[in-house]
């Protein structure tokens, strides 16, 4: 059963909310950062990607730049811009960007349950990339990543939240990108104990997003137990039915010495192809648009091939892979591989068009989005996705939540 605990939030002050709060730490480079930061004391990234206040050479995973970090976080806990709530409470995170809307609950999710996998993953992880968010965390002592969860919706868990949206907020604010976030408090003792008891129901928790930032909390509760450490990580959990993905789009570099024609006889005999007069952004799943010498195509598998095989080999990002990158243009591991880029949904098809116009790219692939249910069937199975299978949206904001071990 999933346990969910409230705990006591580190968090800005609320007319200092949007300047403090930032994207994910894993989202922009560390030029991409130092520019967002300048001329921003209180931007989150001092703390998230503290290399940012170092020389530009500096090693990113250097013990200065840790170090840097955890003065930083100090600093702004200093100067009051974030403070410590004195009682343990659940909180609620609401997201808006354009006409979607999601609501999910702050809390400390259980580091024992991930290890014994009552909260589901479906990615492999690297260790330079827990090692790092290991050293983060213990150099601040605290998780300053939300960990994204889902889980499949309950009506009664949505009234309440329903409920507790209709108080006034505690943080709300529009950021940069134009999405909006908004924060309440729920320190109601009767509310808390409800929220507890029905998550308690709750057999399953899935990781959306934080597949490293999990890992190494649980890395650390193993190493520190005994030693007061709360055994809890900072996560936000959303209900399923809320969950947007968008499409994480391919662009290869060359076409392994074959010619277009090849490439469009091989679709041909997995399915049905089209020419398109306009870009493919695909409406359905198994369909894929594919762009080479300035012309679209529309391509759909065929049953036949589409329903082979397990969950994870139905995917069409798994279709894409076996049937086409890896046979026909040696993609053999997407995730070691330099002549293939993945391109988040958010760029729209649009960037593709730009890619292989370039000249730096010969192919590109326009994907239709994951289905959450996926997801959530491979997790169950304990199968594990292809790499960069999905891509959310929108994106939880670092500094909204910390929570100190």
């Amino acid at each position: 059963m999933a346990t969910l605990n409230p705990f006591k939030a580190v968090r800005p002050k609320k007319e200092q909310a949007a300047e403090l709060c930032e994207l994910p730490y894993d989202v922009l480079s560390s030029a991409e950062a130092r520019e967002a930061a300048q001329g921003s004391p209180l931007s989150f990234f001092h703390v998230s990607k503290p290399e940012i206040d170092l020389p530009e050479d500096t090693d990113p995973y250097s013990d200065a730049v840790y170090a840097k970090g955890a003065e930083n976080f100090q600093n702004l806990l200093r100067q009051g811009a974030l403070y410590q709530d004195e009682k343990a409470c659940f909180y609620l995170y609401r997201q808006i960007m354009g006409e979607h809307s999601q609501t999910g609950l702050v809390a400390a999710a259980s580091c024992r349950e991930y290890l014994d996998e009552v909260i589901k993953k479906h990615e492999f992880t690297r260790p330079d990339k827990e090692n790092d968010r290991v050293r983060h965390i213990e150099s601040l002592n605290a998780q300053t990543g939300p960990v994204f969860l889902t889980y499949k919706s309950r009506p009664e868990l949505d009234k309440i939240f329903k409920e507790q949206s209709d108080k006034d907020p505690c943080v709300d604010f529009t950021a940069p990108d134009g999405v909006r976030h908004t924060a309440w408090t729920i320190d109601s003792d009767a509310v808390i104990e409800q929220i507890e008891s029905l998550f308690g129901e709750i057999e399953t928790l899935y990781i959306a997003d934080g597949h490293h930032r999990s890992a190494a909390a649980g890395r650390i509760f193993e190493s520190r137990q005994g030693s007061g450490n709360s055994g809890g990580f900072l996560t936000v959990v959303f209900p399923h039915d809320q969950m947007q993905i968008l499409a994480y789009n391919r662009a290869v570099k060359d076409l392994n010495g074959r010619r277009p024609e090849e490439i469009l006889s091989t679709l041909e005999g997995l399915g049905d192809l089209e020419e398109s007069d306009t870009p493919v952004d695909p409406a359905n799943k198994n369909e894929l648009g594919v762009y080479m010498g300035n012309q679209w195509y529309r391509f759909r598998f065929s049953q036949e091939v589409a329903q082979k095989g397990s969950a994870v080999d139905q995917l069409d990002v798994s279709l894409l892979q076996n049937h086409v990158l890896s046979p026909l243009l040696a993609i053999e591991d997407p995730r070691k591989s330099n002549r293939i880029s993945f391109v988040g949904g958010i760029r729209g098809v649009g960037e593709l068009v730009k890619m292989v116009d370039s000249g730096q790219y010969a192919i590109a692939f326009s994907m239709h989005p994951t289905r959450i249910e996926d997801l959530m069937c491979i997790s169950d199975e304990g199968g594990i996705m292809p790499p960069k299978s999905t891509w959310f949206e929108p994106k939880l904001r670092d500094g909204m939540f910390t929570h100190l071990i």
